[in-house]
């Protein structure tokens, strides 16, 4: 008797979808190579320079420095995705730590502060949106003027944050467990929460979709402007609450603050992958490049280097990522 099984019966069995390599290339290519990065990197430290790399108090250190271009670059991350860009953040946190020391009431001080960073972010959101102003150049608009309005506002002078001393830096700045900065804490629950709405939520794919194809997204019924808008929010939301954060840490507020922001935050956003042609990024590729970012001008001065080169490498890693982003992008292509 005859053992197999009848035509139609074979054809009825479910074949197991074949695995596009293509595909997950073009996802997680410059992910993977990123966290290979920070890997050897930590290699080379740690052998380069084991008195520093292999001790509990320089990586302390980072969770206190990190999470300041670290939680802006996590919100950037979705801007990009959605194919715009902010480069004012770095003035925005200036201008939200102004408000919030201007107000001279801890708790009152700091809503007002990250309300004025959200509203700093819409203002970007409506002149992108309603007047059709590339955000490139609209947002370096915004940079110098915000800028420009602190400076004016405090005439140039610092202050003390003596009036804020209490619960609110405990909760920005302090130590949990008597080690641990409550800023890396922050960052993990802001990448948590935005890697749940990017992966999870109908908000994250309207992102993907702004991102991939603008006028496709609007034939689908996501209404683009809103969403731009929300993401210029965010961002100045971020900034806001960074400038505030990194002042409380030095328990002084200058003017200036925020202005070495930009060239690290950008290169962490771009060095996790998010695509400068919109569409693409993870959360998880933000949250690694901003460690490797971070590392960079430590290990520099760890491995008795000059700290010269520090603006030079991140100069070449944003190169270097937009050049892997497009290698990526073309042999996914093929």
């Amino acid at each position: 008797m005859s053992m197999e099984a009848p035509a139609a019966l074979r054809q009825e069995v479910p074949t197991r979808p074949r695995l596009d390599m293509a595909e997950l290339f073009r996802r997680y290519g410059l992910q993977s190579a990123t966290a290979i990065m920070a890997l050897v990197l930590w290699i080379i430290l740690a052998v380069g320079a084991s008195g520093t790399w292999l001790q509990f108090d320089i990586y302390s250190s980072l969770m206190s420095t990190v999470p300041l271009t670290g939680i802006i670059a996590l919100t950037l991350t979705l801007l990009v995705i959605a194919r715009e860009i902010d480069l004012s953040f770095g003035s925005v946190m200036a201008l939200g730590t102004w408000v919030f020391m201007s107000v001279h009431q801890p708790w009152l001080g700091l809503l007002a502060g990250l309300a004025a960073g959200i509203g700093a972010g819409l203002l970007n959101g409506v002149i992108v949106v309603r007047f059709g102003i590339p955000s490139l150049i609209a947002t370096i608009g915004t940079w110098f003027f915000w800028a420009g309005i602190v400076v004016y506002g405090t005439g140039g002078n610092g202050a003390g944050t003596e009036f804020a001393s209490g619960s609110v830096t405990r909760l920005v700045t302090g130590r949990i467990g008597g080690y641990v900065p409550a800023e890396a804490v922050w960052m993990l629950g802001v990448a948590i929460v935005l890697w749940f709405v990017l992966n999870r939520s109908r908000f994250g794919a309207h992102v993907y979709l702004v991102g991939d194809n603008d006028q496709s997204a609007r034939m689908m019924g996501v209404r683009t402007d809103r969403v731009r808008v929300i993401l210029f929010a965010l961002v100045g939301l971020s900034a806001a609450f960074a400038g505030i954060a990194s002042t409380l840490e030095a328990n002084y507020f200058w003017p200036t603050v925020g202005s070495g922001a930009m060239l690290p935050t950008v290169a962490t956003v771009f060095l996790g992958g998010t695509s400068i042609f919109g569409g693409r990024g993870t959360i998880f590729g933000t949250v690694v490049a901003a460690y490797v970012i971070g590392a960079i001008e430590p290990g520099i001065v760890s491995l008795d280097l000059t700290g010269l080169l520090t603006q030079v490498i991140y100069g070449a890693v944003i190169v270097l990522a937009l050049l892997v982003q497009a290698f990526v992008l073309r042999r996914a292509q093929r």
